[in-house]
């Protein structure tokens, strides 16, 4: 599939350009809904390993010793590429100043490899500050993420006129964004819906205004495009 071009976003993009001064969301309770999306992603797996643990301890169920390893062995895998993402995508991180890009693609690979969605990862040997790193990986997996019924997302990176320009194209069978992310991306606060389809993408608007940049949103049948514009000096 060819990278989606700028020019070809149709039908009319949205574009979030609400200043970060007038945020619709305070900074506790921006961080409650970052805090319950965490807990959220991390008990599904720590749950697994418990589930696997007790099974271990059971003399009835010795005959499940091989499984009950292989749930717990796949769970705390599933554990640490959660906690290695959300470093980066949510908080900050190490203290490393500047990431590769071979760095942010096993980041996230370890969220998005196996799943019915194939990644073109095109990044090549980039560095990013902080703050791009951030809104790179956010924007890799909401792209990823778009596509549930698989489908293939290019992730890609290019600079000109003193920006970082970031695109990620989703194209397959029912490529979506649900109405919670739309708005999450449109910088506003969620009235209906699921808080944990809005914070991420509302995580994204946040990071890429706050470093001075715009965010550009384009859902058509079987395509969704992300573009974040940021300061190439980061």
């Amino acid at each position: 599939m060819p990278l989606i071009a700028v020019s070809d976003l149709t039908p009319e993009p949205i574009i979030a350009d609400l200043p970060v001064a007038d945020l619709p969301v305070d900074g506790a309770e921006l961080a409650a809904y970052i805090a319950a999306k965490l807990c959220h992603d991390f008990i599904s797996p720590a749950g697994a390993v418990m589930s696997g643990l007790d099974l271990l301890d059971d003399p009835s169920a010795q005959d499940m010793r091989d499984d009950a390893l292989g749930l717990i062995r796949q769970s705390a895998a599933k554990m640490v590429a959660l906690v290695h993402f959300a470093r980066v995508a949510f908080g900050a991180a190490t203290t490393s100043e500047r990431f590769s890009g071979e760095e942010l693609r096993n980041v996230l690979a370890g969220l998005t490899d196996g799943g019915r969605a194939t990644l073109d990862w095109r990044v090549g040997e980039e560095t990013f500050t902080k703050i791009q790193a951030r809104a790179l990986l956010n924007l890799a997996y909401l792209t990823v993420s778009a596509l549930p019924m698989g489908g293939e997302a290019i992730v890609a990176v290019r600079r000109e006129d003193g920006q970082l320009i970031l695109v990620g194209s989703a194209e397959g069978a029912r490529a979506r964004l649900k109405a919670e992310a739309l708005t999450g991306l449109r910088g506003e606060r969620m009235t209906e819906g699921l808080a944990g389809q809005w914070i991420q993408p509302y995580w994204l608007w946040l990071t890429v205004c706050d470093a001075g940049g715009r965010l550009q949103t384009t859902v058509e049948d079987g395509r969704v495009a992300l573009i974040a514009r940021l300061p190439s000096a980061g």
